[in-house]
């Protein structure tokens, strides 16, 4: 007969399975009745798979411990060790704790202006048109042809960067990220061609700011020359936070693209909703990261002993926050499981940050989203599933959304023949 610490065991277990990666949700029902509990193993981040140790770390899941953890920086740390002894070291802010987190997002966010998102509006639409152009009614990888490319080409002209280097970007940011079923020496080897690509190039356009030479305005010079209270970003921290844009950037916003088109083709009223009404696309974007965000979980380490709920956390015991599971609570959101833009407290989902490590690129996030979205309403009357079934991402835990997803675009012409 199973016991039920046999049990809440076994249930852990599953959370790093392919079953579970492909749909989370069962399971964090499940283990949130017994949450916090601890005997999670997986993989931050940047670290290798089969090189390094997984880290053990106790499980939140509950709205109420999550979401008071993840505001709490004193006590549940940000700073991660294995990622200061990464292959492609990043500066994520997320992996910072005040004071240091706010000396560099105080720089960071000169470079990363309202004004500069502003300015991209129209560079983003061009590129959005460019890569929906050819969708029509026939079946196509979006995950491919659109999720992947967006981001990644918006990043590569933000940052004054080879157009033809976007498909580098996309394959370094799933080996980063986990999300790619990749062998150790692969992922390395891949982390080691990022780190290398940003030294060359931040380390060029600093030498060219130095001998005055004209640089275009691109988010790399900001970088470079964005300074607060006296204070600049060295040469590797420009270096560090240029790898962040590509690895965390443009992965969480390739599967929140897939999730939106996936949502979109299998509620079809949803999309006959804002095809009537496109000032509920912020609304279907907030419930989407909400019911189906690709972020699931992050990292933390205790600074000292703490309670929380019947668990009792020792100083340097690793956590993990489960963003996905609190927008899954439903104390919070009653009905979780079931998709409703209207919801009346979405802005309390959890899915970019909360707190100082809300996530500093999610206005760009959104602004892709949106501006994907508003143009496809415009064009299309309808998007299906194709003949393919989607294939969901099972390699990591930490992003929800698909390794393929077979779409077609019907437009007014082809619906009324």
């Amino acid at each position: 007969m199973t016991t039920p610490i046999q049990r809440t065991e076994s249930l852990i277990a599953r959370l790093t399975s392919a079953a579970t990666i492909s749909d989370p949700y069962p399971l964090y029902d499940d283990l949130r009745e017994v949450a916090p509990v601890k005997g999670y193993r997986d993989f931050p981040p940047g670290t290798v798979p089969g090189q390094d140790e997984a880290v053990n770390a106790w499980v939140f899941l509950s709205y109420e411990h999550v979401s008071a953890a993840a505001r709490n920086h004193r006590v549940f740390s940000s700073t991660d060790p294995l990622q200061e002894g990464s292959s492609a070291p990043t500066l994520m802010l997320v992996n910072h704790d005040n004071p240091e987190h706010d000396r560099l997002r105080n720089i960071v966010n000169l470079a990363f202006s309202r004004k500069r998102m502003e300015a991209e509006k129209q560079s983003v639409r061009l590129i959005v048109d460019d890569l929906i152009t050819g969708l029509k009614d026939e079946d196509v990888d979006v995950m491919d042809v659109v999720a992947s490319m967006l981001p990644a080409r918006v990043m590569v002209h933000m940052l004054g960067l080879p157009a033809a280097d976007a498909d580098h970007f996309r394959h370094w940011a799933t080996a980063f990220m986990l999300s790619a079923d990749l062998t150790p020496s692969e992922r390395q080897a891949s982390n080691e061609e990022l780190a290398a690509y940003f030294i060359e190039k931040v380390s060029a356009m600093q030498v060219a700011l130095e001998r005055g030479e004209t640089v275009d305005d691109c988010l790399m010079r900001a970088l470079l020359t964005a300074e607060a209270d006296g204070e600049k970003l060295s040469l590797d921290e420009v270096i560090r936070f240029c790898i962040t844009l590509v690895v965390a950037g443009a992965e969480t916003t390739t599967f929140l693209i897939g999730n939106l088109l996936y949502n979109l083709a299998t509620m079809p009223e949803v999309h006959a909703r804002l095809k009537r009404d496109t000032s509920l696309v912020d609304r279907f974007i907030e419930e989407t990261l909400r019911h189906s965000g690709p972020p699931q979980r992050l990292f933390r380490i205790a600074t000292e002993d703490v309670k929380v709920g019947h668990a009792e956390i020792k100083q340097g015991d690793w956590v993990a926050l489960f963003f996905a599971a609190a927008n899954h609570d439903a104390s919070v959101f009653p009905a979780p499981h079931t998709f409703n833009m209207d919801r009346d407290n979405l802005n309390k989902q959890l899915t970019l940050g909360v707190g100082i490590h809300h996530c500093l690129g999610s206005a760009l996030a959104k602004l892709e989203a949106r501006t994907l979205l508003e143009a496809l309403l415009e064009r299309q009357d309808r998007i299906a599933l194709g003949g393919a079934f989607p294939v969901p991402q099972t390699a990591s835990l930490l992003n929800h959304g698909f390794e393929r997803l077979t779409l077609k675009f019907l437009s007014p012409k082809k619906e009324a023949a």
